[in-house]
């Protein structure tokens, strides 16, 4: 059973997202079964699983784009499942999304692309200017406002969208695969920003991936961003133990494992082990070939 609400001191904490007992299927195919999990203010939560397992399926829940056949999704704790369109056109302005390829507007520079959701809502240009300006020096792109996206890197295309996708501020934010197809050291620099929406503006994502690097890394660093200073990255050690960052792993439409990195490397389930060892072979054949 799903805690649904701690507190923390005089505070009371609702879960950004919580799925109650979700189950999806089309035709004969099942593809969420059962599904039960929850994400907290400030918390990463990384889905791992097989291509078709569900992973993809949960962000189109979250956004309202799919409707389950049974079970509840809650929101900051209200049951979005029943809502009509403009009431989950709401809810989605809660959130950012960034998808795997990118999907950015060809025919826009990077800051016309950034800007985008801003303009839709009629913030002033001035607002919009300054929120720009921000996200990309946030991301890195400082200098690129006026390139268009086929003049732009893979990695920088993911690092405009994710950009875009936060430039409002959102507090929940969904990756779905937004490191495929990429070398590990960009695939890395994402990861960054990742760690820099978790660690300093307290963002709730779900990290749709097949990569276990991306665990790796996600759940082992975390960002120190002092006064005055530049953020930077640093390891956990042996002291810190980052538990605003869980995995969630589905098989066949069902949790199969859900916890810390480490429970997960000390799985004996063997879906788990396979899973395991076949993504850091793959990894480091990819690794020898490129580096």
């Amino acid at each position: 059973m799903i805690q649904e609400r701690v507190s923390k001191g005089s505070v009371a904490l609702v879960p950004r997202i919580v799925f109650r007992d979700v189950s999806l299927g089309y035709d004969d195919l099942l593809v969420l079964d059962h599904v039960s999990f929850a994400v907290w203010p400030g918390e990463l939560k990384l889905m791992l699983g097989e291509s078709g397992g569900g992973k993809s399926t949960i962000i189109k829940l979250v956004l309202g784009l799919e409707r389950p056949d049974s079970g509840e999704i809650f929101i900051d704790g209200e049951e979005i499942t029943s809502l009509p369109e403009e009431e989950l056109n709401r809810i989605r302005e809660k959130i950012g999304v960034v998808f795997q390829e990118g999907a950015l507007f060809d025919s826009l520079t990077v800051f016309e692309n950034v800007a985008y959701r801003l303009q839709e809502r009629g913030e002033d240009e001035e607002t919009i200017e300054r929120k720009v300006g921000a996200i990309l020096g946030f991301v890195g792109l400082k200098g690129a406002e006026e390139k268009l996206p086929a003049e732009l890197s893979g990695g920088m295309k993911r690092r405009v969208a994710i950009a875009r996708a936060v430039v409002d501020e959102p507090e929940i934010v969904l990756f779905d695969e937004p490191t495929a197809g990429l070398d590990p050291p960009t695939a890395g620099t994402i990861c960054e920003l990742g760690l820099k929406l978790r660690d300093m503006r307290g963002v709730s994502s779900i990290w749709v991936t097949h990569r276990i690097e991306d665990v790796r890394f996600l759940s082992s660093k975390f960002i120190v961003a002092a006064w005055g200073e530049q953020a930077r990255i640093k390891d956990e050690g042996d002291k810190l133990c980052l538990v605003n960052t869980r995995v969630v792993m589905l098989h066949r439409g069902r949790i199969i494992f859900e916890g810390t990195d480490e429970q997960l490397w000390q799985s004996d389930d063997p879906i788990i082990r396979e899973f395991l060892e076949f993504d850091t072979t793959a990894y480091q054949h990819f690794h020898s070939q490129t580096g």
